[in-house]
C-alpha cells in the first residue's frame, strides 16, 4: 500500500493566459485540486501515493484516471461515481494574485461520504494528508474527513493538514472551526501566512506559529515571496524564498505539502524537508497551470545546489 495518502477533490482546470497580439484569449485544460497537486508532487519527488476520492464516470473522471496511472498515484481507492459530475474551476491572474472560479455544487467528491472511505488503507499508509477544501466542500466531506483522521490517529498513521481556506465555500466563523478542530488532532499544520491571517486575526508570522503549536507539534508556515517558517515547541526557522521568473503561483502551496511529504517520508528532519520543499514550491510558479510546472526531484536538487 502507498505510504501516503492524500483525501480531497480533484477538479479539471481551464487556466486563463494572456491575451495574445489579435486581443484573443485562451484557456490552458490542465488538473487541479489541492491534495491532487499535493500527491503528484510527492510522486514526482520519489513517494509512493495513493488518492482518496470520488470522481464522475464522465470525460474529466477519466482524464483523472489517466493522470493518475501515468504519475504513479496508485488509484485503488478512488471511487466512480455515475450519478455525479467531476468539478472543474477557472483560474484567472491580475496584478495581484490569482483568482478561482468554481464549478463543484454536487460533484461526486461532495457527495463523499464516511461510509466510503477505505478503512483498511488509511490504516496502512504513513501519513494521510488532507485540507480545508477537503472538508468545506460539503457536510458529508467534512464528516469522512474527521472519521479519516481519527481512523489514522487511532492506527498511529500521522496526519497532515492544509489549511487552504476558500471562503467561496464556507463562512468564515465555520471555516476557523472546523480547520483549527482538524489541526487539534494533526501532526503536521501547514496553514499559509493569508489563510492564518483571516482565521485567526493575527499578522506575525511568529505569533501566527504560537497559535498553532498550542495545537500541532509541528508548523509549516507558507509565507509566499517571504519562503516559510518552520516551527517546532523546540525551535524556530526561517527559509527565505528563491528567486525564479515566477508566472503562475497556481499549486505552489500544494506543490509545497507533497515535496515536504516526500522528503519526511525519505527520512529527512522538517528543516531539510522544509528547505527542499521551499525550492519546489518555487519552481512549480514558473510555468502555467498546477500540475505540468510540478518539479521533479533532480530539478529540484539543481536550484538547490544553485
Amino acid at each position: 500500500m502507498p505510504d501516503l495518502l492524500c483525501l480531497g477533490e480533484p477538479m479539471l482546470e481551464f487556466n486563463r493566459q494572456p491575451a495574445g497580439p489579435d486581443g484573443r484569449v485562451l484557456y490552458l485544460e490542465g488538473h487541479g485540486g489541492d491534495t491532487s497537486n499535493a500527491a503528484i508532487a510527492a510522486a514526482r519527488s520519489g513517494a509512493t501515493v495513493g488518492y482518496i476520492t470520488a470522481i464522475g464516470t464522465d470525460a474529466p473522471g477519466d482524464s483523472f484516471m489517466a493522470l493518475w496511472a501515468a504519475e504513479g498515484v496508485d488509484t485503488t481507492t478512488v471511487r466512480r461515481a455515475p450519478d455525479a459530475p467531476t468539478g472543474l474551476y477557472v483560474v484567472t491572474h491580475d496584478d495581484q494574485s490569482h483568482h478561482f472560479t468554481f464549478y463543484r455544487t454536487g460533484s461526486a467528491a461532495a457527495r463523499y461520504r464516511p461510509a466510503d472511505l477505505p478503512e483498511d488503507a488509511i490504516r496502512s499508509a504513513r501519513i494521510l494528508h488532507l485540507s480545508g477544501i477537503s472538508q468545506a466542500i460539503s457536510d458529508t466531506a467534512c464528516d469522512a474527513a474527521f472519521r479519516a483522521i481519527e481512523l489514522a490517529r487511532a492506527a498511529r498513521v500521522a496526519v497532515s493538514y492544509d489549511t487552504n481556506l476558500r471562503l467561496r465555500l464556507w463562512p468564515a466563523a465555520r471555516a476557523a472551526a472546523v480547520i483549527h478542530a482538524a489541526i487539534g488532532m494533526a501532526d503536521i499544520a501547514l496553514p499559509s501566512l493569508d489563510d492564518a491571517t483571516a482565521l485567526t486575526g493575527l499578522t506575525d508570522p511568529d505569533a501566527v506559529a504560537d497559535f498553532y503549536l498550542r495545537l500541532c507539534p509541528t508548523v509549516l508556515l507558507k509565507c509566499g515571496v517571504a519562503g516559510c517558517l518552520v516551527a517546532t515547541r523546540e525551535a524556530r526557522t526561517r527559509i527565505p524564498a528563491h528567486r525564479v521568473p515566477a508566472v503562475d503561483a497556481t499549486g505552489a502551496g500544494d506543490t509545497f505539502a507533497g515535496a515536504l511529504l516526500a522528503r519526511l517520508l525519505a527520512g529527512d528532519d522538517p528543516l531539510d524537508a522544509a528547505r527542499y520543499a521551499n525550492a519546489a514550491a518555487a519552481l512549480s510558479t514558473t510555468g502555467y497551470g498546477a500540475v505540468a510546472p510540478i518539479p521533479r526531484e533532480a530539478a529540484v536538487r539543481a536550484l538547490l545546489a544553485a
